[in-house]
């Protein structure tokens, strides 16, 4: 049976991918750090047909992706996709917040998945087809002040997935890039978002079910990125036509206004 792992899988759109995965017959390998929400997750993916096993992690520290694909290695059926999904933002300005969150911040968006991925691109490419995907956002396409790091950390991850897939070309392993916009997840109370901001948000919210049919789409057919929805493909496209400091000073206006 083909095998995917899946990070930051114990809700939101790491749920809603796990599951969609499972409903295009993959076996599942689930990790976040709630046990809870990850057996309650591998339940859903067992009553659709599939295998499902869990390993409660706290994927920001250190040495978590030498344990995660220790693990992945020894699981039953054959790895044949990865997906990179873990990852959180922080608000505010990049002076008040604290260094140690935002690096905590960025150890799981950034390092995880280029060390996750090192660690079991060799088995991937024993596979006759094999799939990587990386989970960014429409922050990437664009500097955004109060959320600086966060959109820095995607703007990586974009990069890296598109290089990464041209030094895979020849091979049977394909990369794809999902960055979703707004979407109706825990991001905004983990980022530290107030009740303003995130109503705001949800008014351009897609579920997290939409994004991961778009994302798993993409990433079995092959395709190098995806941005799903009308609204979030016309603002990343604009970011590439129009002046950067305005598309900066139009970020600053969404959310620095809500600052207190």
């Amino acid at each position: 049976m083909k095998t995917a792992l899946v990070t930051g899988a114990s809700r939101g759109i790491g749920r809603a991918l796990a599951l969609e995965l499972a409903r295009c017959g993959y076996d599942l390998l689930l990790t976040a750090r709630s046990e809870g929400q990850l057996e309650q997750v591998a339940t859903e993916v067992r009553q659709l047909g599939c295998a499902a096993q869990v390993l409660p992690l706290d994927l920001a520290a250190p040495e978590a992706a030498t344990k995660l694909a220790t693990w992945a290695l020894v699981q039953p059926g054959e790895l044949t996709a990865l997906v990179n999904n873990a990852g959180y933002g922080l608000w505010g300005r990049f002076e008040e917040l604290p260094l140690a969150q935002q690096q905590n911040m960025l150890q799981l968006n950034m390092h995880l998945p280029v060390a996750l991925t090192h660690a079991l691109l060799p088995t991937l490419r024993q596979q006759k087809a094999a799939y990587i995907l990386n989970v960014s956002s429409t922050a990437a396409y664009q500097a955004v002040p109060t959320l600086t790091l966060y959109a820095a950390s995607k703007a990586f991850v974009l990069s890296f997935s598109r290089g990464l897939r041209y030094e895979l070309r020849e091979t049977g392993v394909s990369v794809c890039c999902l960055s979703p916009g707004a979407t109706t997840t825990g991001f905004a109370d983990r980022a530290g978002m107030n009740a303003d901001l995130q109503a705001t948000a949800n008014k351009v919210s897609m579920t997290p079910e939409q994004v991961a049919q778009a994302g798993i789409r993409a990433l079995l057919a092959g395709e190098a990125e995806i941005i799903p929805g009308g609204l979030n493909k016309l603002s990343a496209a604009l970011t590439s036509v129009v002046p950067k400091s305005l598309t900066e000073r139009i970020a600053a206006g969404i959310y620095e206004k809500y600052l207190q």
